[in-house]
């Protein structure tokens, strides 16, 4: 199917161009959100006529968008999951979860400008593109740790996938007289 383009759409073409799609992206995504008209002569006719506001909105909300991308770039967001000593967490961190650590910021993020392709699966500091309008996009730092202490220490850089990391202790060094000593008398019946 043929249609026009409203908006840029990013690895399909710029506003005011006519692009064969798939019939089903059309039908299911693109003219249902506004962002494409069937590639008739009424609507080529509509489109003319309309193209001073489109382009005009589009400019609009680039700018915010740009206002917007200003203020995250650079940012680095704290989330707080359980892990195991190795790193992996016992849930995942999902673009819900981002959409969520943004909104208590003060940012008014939707959940599909988070490009986000796999969830995050391990602590340790992730870098996050966040989708804001189609030519603005902006990278922000998400820090998912155990508690906001080490969250700290692996924003100065620190690695805290293994016990030496998390409690201070060397596990190739330690010992069995650590754990028990072997001169203590046992304490139970003797048969």
């Amino acid at each position: 199917m043929e249609v026009i383009l409203l908006e840029r759409i990013a690895k399909l073409g710029q506003m005011g161009e006519t692009v064969k799609v798939r019939d089903g992206f059309a039908r299911n995504y693109l003219l249902p959100l506004g962002k494409a008209l069937r590639a008739n002569a009424a609507n080529k006719a509509r489109f003319e006529t309309e193209r001073a506001t489109l382009e005009a909105r589009n400019l609009e909300r680039k700018s915010e968008a740009q206002k917007i991308a200003e203020k995250l770039d650079g940012k680095s967001f704290i989330i707080v999951r359980s892990a195991g000593e190795t790193g992996q967490l016992y849930g995942s961190v999902a673009a819900r979860d981002i959409v969520e650590a943004l909104t208590a910021e003060g940012f008014n993020i939707n959940r599909n400008q988070v490009n986000l392709n796999q969830p995050i699966k391990s602590i340790g500091v992730h870098k996050v593109t966040l989708h804001l309008h189609a030519e603005v996009d902006v990278v922000v730092q998400v820090n998912v740790a155990r508690s906001a202490e080490e969250a700290e220490r692996q924003a100065k850089g620190e690695s805290l996938t293994s016990a030496e990391a998390i409690y201070g202790v060397d596990e190739d060094a330690l010992k069995p007289e650590d754990f028990f000593n072997p001169e203590a008398e046992f304490e139970g019946e003797e048969e």
